[in-house]
């Protein structure tokens, strides 16, 4: 079957992911804790990290003459100024202006790009190509959750405030200066690697990567390299986390469920694709799939939107408001009202469901209620913990009139509308306050890390 026969099947779209018994999201192979996920957030702020990156994206190479034609045509944001080893961020919306998703793409040598993230952008960038009238190869890894084997390349991150000193005793040599999303190539171990200028959590650093066989060389080295820099290494608990301080939301759900025009895309995915078995859940419930769906400029990304070429959905940006709609911004929970929702688990008859931190977010798609008297001004989406903030955080996209850094709003967490999840347990609604912050919440992940 396909993701529209599932559909059908299903009765309509939030039917089909209500009740999805995909189990919870998580990064294969790679250890929850390397030493505690507390710890792991701290160094981020406080000396330096590694992120393995190597298992939980999809990997696709566009490889041709007609590769960057693809995806201009894709794309909301220019592809003008991208010479080879240059990467952007790749942003991807339906024929109605609705966020479909994002990657980062790599422009690794003449002809040659290679998109990174998680499978929506990705599936939709491949969907175009085969069926497209475009010349250009394409090889796609994928997670390490479906693929057999190693992948193709390593993948890390070094942020931090001590990263780039790392980075110098790992190359023996001062470490190259580089503008953010410029890339260029080092000596470590022997080994050639990539290195693009790169930020998480709102902190400086880079990635890199190299052949997969070039792993353990690399990896030592660094390690060894780190040890005098207090190098600390994030487990796969801590790392989604770094998205609630940097301000990036990983998982819209892509707005390809509606509009007769993607129906041939519905039916090229399989019913066993990511669009098709994620979960959909939260205490914000609709029949209306359309009602979960994100504009650009919801998500901060109305600054890069560039009308310099034709791309799907670009007459209807050109027709949406810039301003006036929602925002995306941090909401910072109020720890009492957190603390209480802990201690129902332990009062019989209760049972909030705060378990399994630093992440509270179980469903890849997740939207809570965001309410002010009763009302609804939002959707609270990317939840977690922040030993840095020592608060409950979550990145949510609310009415301009709650938008203000201060206000106070009303999260509701804990699902009403029935779902057979297996993630979700019978418990009762119950009402978090919480103030309205930036997203990013540090003044130094909104302006100087990109410089």
């Amino acid at each position: 079957m396909s993701l529209e026969d599932a559909i059908q099947q299903a009765g309509n779209p939030v039917n089909l992911l209500w009740d999805s018994q995909t189990p919870p999201s998580v990064v294969p192979r790679l250890a929850p804790e390397f030493s505690n996920w507390r710890d792991e957030q701290l160094a981020w702020r406080r000396t330096a990290v590694i992120y393995d990156q190597s298992h939980h994206m999809v990997d696709l190479n566009l490889k041709g003459p007609d590769a960057l034609r693809l995806i201009k045509y894709l794309a909301i944001n220019s592809m003008e100024n991208f010479p080879v080893d240059k990467a952007k961020q790749f942003v991807a919306v339906n024929y109605q202006g609705y966020i479909i998703g994002d990657n980062i793409l790599f422009h690794l040598d003449d002809e040659e790009y290679r998109a990174v993230g998680i499978p929506p952008s990705i599936n939709w960038m491949q969907y175009h190509a085969e069926t497209g009238d475009y010349d250009v190869e394409v090889r796609r890894d994928e997670t390490s959750l479906h693929r057999q084997g190693p992948p193709e390349l390593y993948r890390y991150q070094l942020q931090g405030p001590g990263a780039m000193e790392v980075l110098r005793d790992a190359i023996g040599d001062e470490p190259p200066k580089l503008k953010f999303f410029h890339m260029t190539t080092v000596t470590i171990a022997g080994k050639p690697v990539r290195v693009l200028r790169h930020g998480m959590a709102g902190e400086p650093g880079v990635e890199i990567w190299g052949p997969w066989e070039d792993r353990d060389a690399v990896h030592g080295a660094i390690l060894e390299a780190g040890k005098s820099h207090d190098l600390v290494q994030v487990g796969a608990r801590a790392y989604h986390t770094n998205a609630l301080e940097s301000g990036w939301l990983p998982r819209p759900l892509p707005a390809i469920y509606t509009d007769e025009r993607l129906a041939d895309y519905r039916r090229w995915l399989t019913d066993n694709a990511y669009e098709t078995i994620s979960p959909l859940g939260g205490s914000f419930y609709s029949k209306n799939i359309a009602d979960y769906y994100f504009t650009p400029h919801e998500l901060d990304y109305g600054r890069i939107i560039s009308f310099d070429h034709d791309f799907i959905g670009r007459q209807a940006l050109e027709n949406m408001p810039s301003e006036g709609g929602r925002q995306k911004v941090t909401l910072v929970w109020n720890g009492d009202d957190v603390a209480k929702a802990y201690a129902s688990m332990f009062q019989p008859g209760t049972g909030a469901k705060f378990i399994n931190l630093p992440m509270a977010l179980y469903d890849t798609f997740h939207f809570d209620r965001v309410e002010v008297q009763g009302k609804l001004v939002g959707l609270s989406t990317w939840t977690g913990y922040s030993a840095n903030e020592k608060a409950m955080l979550s990145l949510a996209v609310v009415d301009e009139a709650v938008a203000t850094p201060g206000t106070e709003v009303v999260v509701k967490w804990g699902e009403e509308t029935p779902s057979k999840k297996l993630q979700v347990e019978n418990h009762v609604q119950v009402e978090i306050r919480a103030t309205v912050q930036p997203a990013p919440l540090t003044e130094f992940a909104r302006t100087a890390y990109r410089q």
